[in-house]
């Protein structure tokens, strides 16, 4: 990690709108799928991380909880915050709110692993290795 410390309290933010390769479609709508609220709330994460990371490190997803609790229409904003609650050496733990134009759409919470790049391309290379 970088020499500015990860703390709780750091967050990320990402908000797009919502198109149709986002969706899933339920009788005459089509509504933001919970897959892509997930990719969403991950990449919030990610981008919250980023300043706080080497160049020669990434983040991994280790876990997701999330309740999916509100239907979000074809065309509108969503926007997901990750909010780092714990850093426990490489493990950050994240609160997560994803929410649309009208209401909060889902809770949860996210972990991530910061890894070395260089490792974990060799722990990738060697695995590859014994698929051929």
């Amino acid at each position: 990690m970088t020499s500015t410390a990860l703390a709780p309290g750091v967050h990320g933010v990402l908000e797009r709108t919502v198109a149709a390769e986002h969706c899933t479609r339920r009788g005459d709508y089509d509504i933001f799928s919970t897959p892509n609220l997930v990719l969403l709330l991950e990449e919030a994460a990610i981008e919250g991380l980023a300043p706080y990371l080497r160049e020669d490190q990434a983040s991994v997803g280790s876990k997701v909880e999330i309740v999916h609790s509100a239907p979000t229409l074809l065309g509108q904003t969503v926007r997901a915050t990750a909010t780092v609650t714990e850093v426990d050496r490489r493990r950050v733990a994240f609160e997560i709110r994803v929410e649309d134009d009208t209401e909060v759409i889902g809770t949860g919470t996210h972990e991530r692993f910061i890894v070395d790049l260089p490792a974990f391309e060799q722990r990738l290379a060697a695995k590859a290795a014994q698929v051929r």
